[in-house]
């Protein structure tokens, strides 16, 4: 039994939230206990020359569920990397897949190193060492196990990752689909780098559709004139400013970074693609015109907003800082950032927490889209593209003979545009984000014993999970 005044690790975190939500099914305890646990767990040491010397460097890889395959899982290069953290990430994982549908078990990876601590030559020869360990054990594939970038990692690794595996496994037609997350040139797809972020935004909007989910927490429907506060400026950070703002038209007050926290001096708020212009030449988010800079940098928790984002690593959000929050909506576009702990307090509080394992699989849907773009070896909307704009085109003709009425070149240029692979993949986005909040919600009315969206979610993934379990016959 855990004392009151332990901390929780984050893999316990995840799991105690799982055996909450657990206890509002009907699923057997066997089954329940097989899903809870990851099935295999590598965990390796391998020497890599940095400079004149040799360095030990430690990795893992986790699989947590095998219910489809291939398993699937960012990898993540941090310093923080630990057997605990991989484990949690890779249950998420399991359970994100299953809400949105995507037809991937879970897994997740990390490599123990400091990436600003390597130049990129360096790093290439990690990524590959590693890469080739996962090989050796059959722990990457298209078919087995499948990568993504996560903290740390980008589409330069991922490029990396699938050079390796394409020199192993030469003349595997399918090798390109053994890592997602790569550059557009190099078997990529449209709109991955963007996807986490985009998500998010997706994610919050469907929530404020609702105009009496909205009024219960004191706000009027839509996402439009919300102030909003992000914790962390990396990829999911700054893509969910960005696109909340110019799409959606929120209002970012507040931004956290390493090098501190700052809240904006003027109604218009921070614009974030001036925010991280003016950090790629000064190196600090301090200073950025129209802001002032907090004492403390973590009392990003307790600016006032609409929408608290926490979006850079886990366990942000605790007991000993849970009562201090003063946001309506915590939308955790990181992976666990709000503890199991920390989450009750704030729930008690009336805020609405949009989980994790729902709000940031974004990235994991598009993924999935690249996977079957590699698999397929066809750019979507290559075959359909000009066949649609024609047809658009000879509609237009029709009404504009009709009516008498002729479009201007510029309408007619937009209403007769094709779908590009950008459009699609945002398209295919977009719905998979809407019907996983609503499948969630839908859950959480239904059944009035659960209390938060999490619990909601946990009990739609496990469901499908099960199900998955049952067909297999695992458990008749």
């Amino acid at each position: 039994m855990t004392s009151p005044t332990k901390h929780l690790s984050f893999f316990e975190s995840v799991n105690r939230n799982f055996d909450k939500a657990a206890a509002h099914t009907s699923i057997p305890k066997g089954l329940l206990e097989q899903i809870k646990v990851c099935n295999a767990v590598y965990e390796v040491t391998f020497p890599v020359k940095i400079g004149n010397q040799y360095q030990v460097i430690e990795a893992f890889r986790v699989q947590h569920s095998h219910h489809r395959l291939p398993t699937k899982g960012g990898i993540r290069f941090s310093h923080l990397v630990n057997r605990d953290e991989v484990m949690a990430l890779a249950a998420l994982m399991s359970y994100k897949c299953a809400l949105v549908d995507v037809p991937f078990g879970g897994a997740k990876g990390g490599v123990k190193i400091s990436p600003r601590k390597y130049n990129e030559r360096q790093l290439e020869k990690i990524t590959r060492r590693y890469t080739t360990e996962l090989l050796r054990k059959n722990f990457i594939g298209p078919g087995l196990d499948v990568p993504a970038p996560d903290y740390g990692t980008s589409s330069r690794e991922m490029a990396w990752i699938q050079d390796t595996y394409s020199t192993f496994k030469h003349g595997e037609i399918d090798a390109s689909a053994c890592v997602t997350g790569k550059p557009v040139a190099q078997s990529g797809i449209r709109g991955r780098t963007e996807a986490t972020g985009r998500g998010v935004y997706y994610g919050i909007r469907q929530f404020l559709s609702y105009k009496e989910d909205a009024a219960a927490i004191g706000l009027e429907p839509g996402i439009g004139g919300k102030t909003m506060v992000i914790q962390g400026l990396g990829n999911v950070g700054s893509y969910s400013g960005s696109i909340s703002q110019d799409e959606g038209g929120a209002i970012v007050i507040g931004v956290s970074e390493m090098e501190g926290t700052i809240v904006s001096t003027s109604a218009k708020g921070i614009n974030i693609d001036k925010l991280i212009k003016y950090r790629n030449e000064k190196g600090s988010i301090l200073g950025f015109p129209g802001t002032k800079t907090l004492g403390v940098r973590e009392d990003w928790v307790a600016i006032e907003c609409d929408i608290l984002v926490p979006a850079a690593l886990e366990n942000q959000i605790t007991i000993s800082n849970a009562k201090r929050v003063r946001a309506k909506i915590i939308a955790e576009a990181a992976n666990g950032p709000v503890t199991s702990k920390a989450a009750e307090i704030l729930t008690k509080k009336g805020i609405v927490i949009l989980p994790d394992m729902y709000l940031n699989a974004g990235g994991v849907t598009v993924s999935y889209f690249e996977w079957l773009k590699n698999l397929s070896h066809m750019r979507f909307g290559r075959m359909e593209k000009r066949f649609q704009e024609q047809s658009l085109r000879n509609m237009l003709s029709t009404v504009e003979r009709l009516t008498g009425h002729i479009v201007g070149d510029k309408e007619k240029d937009l209403l007769t545009h094709g779908a590009d692979e950008i459009d699609l993949v945002r398209s295919g986005l977009e719905d998979t984000m809407v019907n996983a909040y609503d499948e969630i919600r839908e859950i959480f009315k239904r059944k009035k014993s659960i209390e938060d969206l999490r619990s909601a979610a946990f009990v739609c993934a496990l469901n499908k999970i099960s199900g998955d379990y049952i067909r297999l016959g695992i458990f008749p």
